[in-house]
């Protein structure tokens, strides 16, 4: 079935629009990506006038609340080579372990999903020569 010049035309004008989106998008990215490096810093200077300065139990009060010194934990996500190094310490036949791990590999649930994926070609430098 051939396209209409109408749907052809809505399909140029929606690849141009995830384009322009795509770009904002990673354009934003960058941005938050530079902000949580200068928050880090920054957590890191405050945290030693706070630390310096026993300061660990108090809150500070600022215009829309306050803020709290803590320490959080953050556990690295459970990955197949942790589920496997787990089960060659609890486990004395190696044999077992691989079985296990072939379950948990072959029976993982699958989710498709449609998307784009968008590649990004180098761009043309152009040299100018002295005439």
């Amino acid at each position: 079935m051939e396209d209409t010049k109408e749907e052809r035309q809505k399909f140029v004008e929606n690849v141009q629009k995830w384009v322009s989106i795509d770009t904002q998008i990673k354009a934003i990215n960058e941005k938050v990506k530079k902000a949580r490096e200068l928050k880090s810093q920054l957590i890191g200077n405050i945290y030693q006038y706070v630390e310096k300065n026993s300061l660990v139990n108090t809150r500070i009060e600022i215009s829309d609340g306050d803020l709290k010194f803590y320490e959080k934990r953050d556990y690295q996500p459970i990955t197949f080579g942790y589920v496997e190094d787990c089960l060659e310490k609890l486990l004395s036949d190696p044999k077992e372990v691989e079985r296990i791990m072939d379950y948990l590999h072959d029976n993982r649930e699958i989710k498709v999903t449609k998307d784009i994926r968008r590649n990004y070609s180098r761009p043309v430098i152009q040299h100018k020569s002295n005439k």
